[in-house]
């Protein structure tokens, strides 16, 4: 159960004729999601460092959640009487909601965390332990280690309320402590009074692995956490004193920073500036150990000005992203690799183009390689007869291989023009530092649009084969990522048709502010027209309902929040239209209520690819209808990001997408249901069980 019985994610929205719609508030389903990924953590048959990866995930996932949506919550909770009249629900009663949430849900992680997670690595010989547990043969390590590795970071401050501006870092660790001065006598034998002293120590994970593997013994591995190497030594950084009490905190600060409409001047100057800001946002947030006294805890929440409406409790450690990183000591107790396919079409020896030319390519990441996205701009950056490039970047690899084979294309003399969305949310940095690299090699580079976001996933590639001029297009539903392509589920479409291209050259005219008013024949973009087509879409099939026909649609995607598609899909439910969801993360609309949506049903997939293609599918009166796309059916996305749809008609091409739909549909091992109670219920298993992701690998094999 994804929230404790006190709370329900459900409320009403109040429709024109004066009726209740039903729908999930976006932040509680948002956490109904990430219970769903603490679900995994928790399954016996995930194998163990793969339960270690989606406890980080959940814990990464929780953080930013604070950093973004609550900040957002406790900004509205300020807010005058007439500004809060436009909230559709009290943002008094959800943060409350979320605070309760996240308490329970926290307890259900400690427990899988130590009652799962630690017993299951002793059975595989790993010790996780603290400063108490120690065996003497590791004490003089530990001196060492710390001597020569965490004293050169080591800041600790001595805080006194009033005197010393305390300033603790966003998302950082930190130990909080009281001590009192080592006992001492005057001169006529009687005791000094101890006053307590407090301090803060910052645990240096920017610099230092949160985890110390500490010497073998006796056959069996030992690794700590950073804070207890600290806590073992810590006399070493308050000599004079003994330490009372220690007990973590770590604080999240507002990184909802309000880059969309701030274009008025230097965009990119503008960015640096907001980029900055999030490091010193207003506290959303403070963890701290839950053993934490009153006295220590009256004391922080003077120094730091903290409410106790602030404060969450949590256990001794409090920030687990760090299992990410969480030493192996050489044991595989991973999911089976599944290794990259390859498309048959593209493993003949001809070119890149020749083969791609006359050619619809469909591929489904990470099932298939990434490679032949990278040939495309390789080969591009190298063949004489290519003369212009254009791609659009939101959210890139570390070490992007996309970057260093557009830089090459520019060094050899192509027009390459690449539009980089700098609000990428946490991002933006990454961006600009890439957009440096490409322009200090020729490119030429747009930038971020007022207002907009620039989200959809296209590129194209002009070449000159004869006397003519031939444009390759390459689109996708996710980012030109090739780390996240490993890990991630996307489509990706190769195709020269010349619709799809001029399309795609109209969308750049408007990235380049050289058109306002475009017109598109083929793509479906945001925020264009892609509100328009879906309705009329899905109006198709209401229209064969009331008419007694079959009407169906499958629409998969990451977050279905948009009141207004929301309430059209209600619509078509009434009107007989079958209706099945796949979305993985937040879903405000309500399936299975009587008289309103009745023939919805949902389900999420979590498991060890992230779910992250969008596909809307529609019977069509037989013609199936088929689209991939860049955008979810969230408000954002269909009002204020410039997106892309493109349908799928190759026959073959069009029942692969409809292939690995019913897989999913089908599937009884890793579906969950979305039930107006969100219960996180997993789909029955009714005869053999059909685990998606493993079927769509199988089924694409056998292409």
């Amino acid at each position: 159960m994804a929230f404790p019985k006190e709370v329900n994610p459900l409320y009403y929205l109040m429709a024109d004729d004066g009726s209740k719609v039903p729908y999930f508030n976006r932040e509680l389903s948002w956490l109904s999601f990430n219970h769903r990924v603490l679900q995994e953590a928790m399954d016996d048959t995930v194998p163990l460092f793969e339960q270690i990866k989606f406890l980080a995930i959940y814990s990464s996932n929780l953080d930013e959640f604070f950093k973004i949506r609550v900040s957002a919550i406790r900004h509205m909770m300020h807010l005058g009487s007439k500004a809060s009249k436009k909230i559709p629900f009290n943002p008094h009663l959800v943060h409350r909601d979320i605070m309760r949430t996240v308490a329970y849900q926290q307890e259900l992680f400690l427990d899988t965390f130590y009652k799962k997670v630690i017993p299951g690595l002793e059975r595989e010989n790993i010790y996780l332990i603290n400063e108490k547990k120690l065996q003497s043969a590791h004490h003089k390590f530990l001196s060492e280690y710390f001597d020569q590795n965490i004293r050169p970071w080591s800041r600790p401050m001595i805080i006194i309320k009033n005197k010393i501006s305390v300033f603790l870092k966003n998302n950082t660790l930190y130990l909080f402590l009281r001590m009192v001065p080592r006992e001492q006598t005057t001169e006529e034998g009687s005791r000094k009074r101890r006053r307590s002293v407090y301090a803060s120590l910052e645990i240096p994970t920017d610099h230092l692995s949160r985890w110390v593997t500490l010497p073998e013994l006796d056959g069996r591995n030992y690794v700590m956490f950073l804070d207890d190497v600290i806590r073992f030594n810590m006399n070493k950084l308050f000599p004079g004193y003994d330490i009372l009490e220690s007990r973590a905190i770590k604080l999240t600060r507002d990184a909802d920073i309000p880059i969309e409409d701030e274009f008025s001047g230097d965009v990119v100057k503008a960015i640096k500036k907001l980029i900055q800001k999030r490091s010193t946002g207003v506290i959303t947030r403070i963890m701290h150990d839950k053993k934490m006294s009153p006295r220590l805890k009256r004391y922080m929440m003077d120094a730091l000005s903290l409410q106790e409406e602030d404060l969450i409790p949590g256990d001794r450690y409090l920030s687990y992203e760090h299992l990410f990183d969480f030493p192996r000591f050489g044991k595989n107790l991973d999911y089976k690799p599944l290794p990259a396919l390859q498309v048959k079409s593209l493993k003949q020896r001809k070119g890149i183009f020749e083969r791609l030319s006359g050619q619809r390519i469909l591929l489904y990441f990470p099932y298939h390689s990434y490679d032949p996205v990278l040939n495309f701009l390789y080969q591009a950056a190298r063949d004489p007869e290519v003369l212009t490039i254009k791609i659009t970047l939101y959210r890139i690899a570390a070490e992007s291989k996309l970057i260093k084979a557009l830089r090459k294309a520019a060094e050899n003399g192509k027009d390459v023009t690449v539009f980089i969305e700098l609000k990428a949310r946490f991002d933006e940095l990454r961006n600009l530092q890439a957009a440096e690299r490409l322009e200090s090699s020729g490119v030429n580079v747009l930038y971020s649009l007022p207002v907009l976001k620039v989200h959809s996933k296209i590129c194209m590639v002009t070449r000159k084969e004869g006397e003519k001029l031939h444009a390759y297009a390459y689109l996708a539903t996710g980012n030109f990522n090739e780390s996240t392509a490993r890990s991630y589920c996307d489509f990706g479409f190769f195709t020269d048709d010349e619709k799809v291209v001029s399309d795609i050259r109209e969308i750049f005219r408007v990235l380049a502010g050289v058109e306002s008013k475009a017109l598109f024949k083929e793509l479906i973009v945001a925020p264009v027209n892609m509100r328009k087509e879906l309705n009329h879409l899905i109006d198709f099939e209401i229209e064969e309902a009331r008419k007694g026909g079959k009407a169906e649609m499958i629409l998969k995607m990451n977050g279905l929040e948009d009141e207004k598609i929301i309430r059209k899909i209600y619509e078509a439910s009434e009107a007989g239209v079958d209706v099945r969801l796949i979305v993985r993360s937040i879903c405000c609309l309500v399936p299975g209520i009587r008289g309103v949506s009745s023939r919805i049903k949902a389900i999420s997939i979590v498991d060890r690819y992230l779910e992250h293609a969008r596909v809307f599918s529609f019977y069509h009166g037989g013609r199936k209808r088929t689209y991939l796309s860049s955008a979810d059916l969230m408000t954002r996305n269909l009002n204020r990001r410039i997106e892309s749809a493109f349908e799928i008609k190759k026959p073959e091409l069009k029942q692969m997408v409809l292939d690995i739909l019913d897989l999913q549909w089908a599937d009884n091992v890793k579906a969950r249901i979305i039930d107006p109670h969100q219960l996180n219920s997993y789909v029955p298993k009714k005869g053999k069980a059909l685990e998606a992701q493993l079927a769509i690998y199988d089924y694409l094999s056998a292409q």
